[in-house]
């Protein structure tokens, strides 16, 4: 096992990116929006194995952020390809909880680590609904719970 896979070995979902030019700022390293951008890409790779990407097949109820955060430990440049993985350690009626890692190729360590809320809504009511029952599994399949 090599340091990359240490660092996701906890994470059940890794998205490989490349690090585009366009991604750097005035410093020339990868701006603290776009790392929410990587954050996103697992967040939604995660959704969508579990069954909770798409609120069409749940009666109109689907995931929607309530909140993100990171942490910031490398500053990322191009080129570079980064893994973002994400994980559930949560699930609350109304919601499940992230966590987030970002790690570098180029670094061969973390650049990032984050998490974020988030809630079942059920987008015909506009409000709160429970987890469904089948996401609710799949998570716990996908989490090896």
């Amino acid at each position: 096992m090599d340091e990359i896979d240490r660092y996701l070995e906890e994470y059940p979902v890794a998205v490989p990116t490349r690090v585009q030019w366009g991604d750097m700022d005035a410093y020339q390293h990868v701006n603290n929006v776009t790392f929410f951008r990587y954050f996103e890409n697992a967040r939604i790779e995660y959704l969508i194995r579990v069954g909770f990407a798409d609120r069409d097949t749940l009666g109109g109820i689907g995931p929607i952020l309530h909140s993100t955060h990171a942490r910031f430990r490398l500053p990322l440049e191009y080129p570079d390809t980064v893994w973002a993985a994400a994980r559930t350690t949560e699930i609350l009626e109304d919601r499940i909880v992230m966590e987030y890692r970002l790690v570098s190729e180029r670094h061969r360590g973390v650049a990032a680590d984050g998490g974020a809320i988030v809630v079942a809504f059920d987008y015909g009511a506009g409000t709160k609904a429970t987890i469904p029952e089948e996401v609710r599994s799949a998570i716990e399949r996908l989490e090896g719970r």
